[in-house]
């Protein structure tokens, strides 16, 4: 298990889990998002493809509408 640390809360994770599967397990997929991982954006477009590193800090924000 590797575990990293999501807008201050420490999840234990299988390794080999990319930004793709953790928004699944945090049932975040779908929704406008950004995340960071270790200071740097990833974008969207390579969510399937990065992976999560064991110690890996990342901030997840959703966008909310309104005005």
């Amino acid at each position: 298990m590797i575990k990293v640390t999501v807008n201050s809360q420490v999840h234990s994770l299988a390794p080999g889990t990319t930004v793709d599967s953790l928004l699944t397990h945090l049932k975040l997929q779908g929704k406008r998002i950004a995340v960071e991982m270790n200071g740097e954006i990833v974008p969207k477009g390579q969510h399937a493809s990065t992976e999560l590193s064991d110690g890996a800090v990342l901030e997840i924000v959703v966008a909310v509408g309104g005005g």
